[in-house]
């Protein structure tokens, strides 16, 4: 009977990587953890060790010919993840440097033996481990075999029983190395660069024996240390919201009664809702009162603000919401943000409320919150959004900056209207040297909704929707006409803002 072997994964400390890992990390694996300089490689190998060492788990760091012990301590104890007494404890740091001068792979290793043989380490670091390799490459000395010498480091670690890693600066993740091949996991940092915008990414391009998230993982360096932004793994619906009967049956109130016999009943439960209009056009007061009634039931909610300088301060109701804990905040001044960042800031919140409601504004400012790398194909970051939020249930309302054109008809900038289940369009028209707001509800996918074009106006109060100005015609070309069949025309005055007929 053959007996399944159980590999143990280890916890690594560092928020969002066991997750990409596919669980943790194998104990008793051969690792490296390679890319360009500066991306985060003694980072993350110093947060994995902090949180993984202990008296029974020793771990050692070899320095090569990079930074001395020293400096590297001076640098990472700014971290909050460094503690002190850890150094003393369970961690301790040798210099190779002057073994790797003399050239010699074979004492290299005789060196890494004598010292994990003495002390006996469940952890093992060497750091940089290309350093080793440029060293032995300088040199005539026909015994510097590298294939040979990383087989017997990493058969000589397996055995000893202790978690390893190699770190290095590696430019190219394509070409031939035999570190590569022997390697049990391998970790690549990537760092981009465009303009004055940097954006962290991680692949996890190999680990034996389990599987891990694809694709790159965007990361980002505080004061806290690395922090990988995993890509949210949540059950996927057997169908779309638009085509669940029971969202359809199941609506949420807007705060507005006439906006909500526009939609049909208010917005199906799940339904992801696009407000466009111009500046000025009330559509933060519409979000907000989407939150407020919300409240009103029971619900909490969550608003994502990214403009330059949100005025939720200035919002009473908004304010009110968010400091009685009926409304979560996601306000982040981070600069270069990528979209799993954001994503991760949203359903972290939502998970805290339990949030039924969310709220976006504004796509515009979230466009510029972005990064360069994720503006270039801001219809795949929306998308990428729009599905992890119907993914968890939860209700999006979305504004959307939309400048006034009136000699075409849109209802998105970025071409993204087929993302949403349902648009509600405000545009300003102009009669007898006055602008005026006017509202329509474009769809509410699989449900009857109003077709009609009406008036509204914005006071103190919020909102007030009124009737159509049948009257008239053009009214989306800015500037409407009265019909002929009108013999005078009328002054416009605010009564006729009247009640829903």
């Amino acid at each position: 009977m053959n007996t399944k072997v159980t590999i143990n994964r280890l916890r690594t400390g560092v928020p969002g990587l066991d997750e990409v890992l596919g669980g943790g990390l194998p104990e008793f694996s051969f690792n490296l953890i390679a890319g360009k300089p500066g991306c985060g490689k003694t980072t993350l190998a110093h947060q994995m060790m902090f949180a993984l060492a202990a008296p029974e788990r020793p771990a050692l760091y070899f320095t090569v010919l990079g930074e001395p012990p020293l400096k590297m301590l001076r640098y990472q104890q700014q971290f909050e993840f460094f503690d002190n007494e850890a150094v003393t404890r369970s961690i301790r740091y040798i210099n190779l440097a002057g073994d790797t001068l003399t050239g010699d792979l074979d004492e290299v290793l005789r060196r890494i033996v004598a010292e994990v043989e003495a002390h006996g380490p469940s952890l093992v670091f060497v750091d940089s481990f290309r350093s080793v390799v440029l060293a032995s490459s300088t040199q005539s000395n026909p015994n510097n075999n590298l294939a040979q010498f990383v087989q017997q480091l990493g058969m000589m670690m397996t055995t000893w029983q202790a978690t390893t890693f190699l770190i290095g600066e590696y430019f190219n993740e394509t070409q031939s190395n035999p570190v590569f091949t022997v390697a049990d996991g391998l970790i690549w940092l990537h760092q981009s660069v465009k303009r004055n915008s940097i954006v962290r990414k991680m692949e996890i391009m190999k680990m034996r024996g389990q599987p891990t998230l694809p694709g790159l993982h965007s990361f980002r360096i505080s004061n806290a240390g690395i922090k990988v932004f995993a890509p949210a793994v949540t059950p996927v619906k057997s169908s779309r919201p638009a085509e669940n009967s029971e969202a359809l049956d199941f609506r949420l109130l807007m705060g507005n009664a006439h906006l909500d016999e526009m939609l049909g009943g208010g917005l199906p439960r799940g339904y992801s809702l696009l407000v466009a209009g111009p500046s000025g056009s009330g559509k933060s007061i519409l979000a907000t009162t989407f939150l407020a009634e919300g409240a009103r039931g029971g619900e909490t909610g969550v608003i994502a603000v990214f403009e330059q300088r949100p005025n939720y301060a200035q919002n009473a109701t908004l304010a009110n919401l968010i400091s009685t804990g009926q409304v979560g905040l996601v306000d982040s001044r981070s600069p270069d943000l990528s979209i799993e960042e954001v994503i991760h800031m949203l359903l972290a919140e939502i998970k805290r409320l339990g949030a039924s409601r969310v709220v976006i504004d504004s796509l515009s400012g979230f466009e510029l919150a972005l990064a360069p790398t994720f503006r270039e194909d801001f219809r795949e970051s929306l998308s990428c959004l729009v599905s992890s939020l119907a993914s968890v249930g939860v209700t999006v309302l979305m504004t959307s900056e939309l400048e006034d054109r009136y000699t075409d008809l849109r209802f998105s900038p970025y071409g993204t209207a087929f993302l949403t289940d349902a648009i509600i369009v405000q545009r300003y028209i102009e009669i007898e040297s006055r602008l005026l707001r006017v509202m329509a509800v474009v769809k509410v996918r699989a449900s009857q909704h109003s077709h009609e074009l009406r008036l509204y106006q914005i006071d103190d109060q919020g909102i007030h929707i009124g009737k159509m100005l049948v009257e008239r015609e053009g009214l989306l070309g800015g500037r409407p006409t009265q019909k002929n069949n009108q013999t005078s025309m009328p002054r416009f005055e605010a009564d006729e803002l009247g009640t829903l007929s």
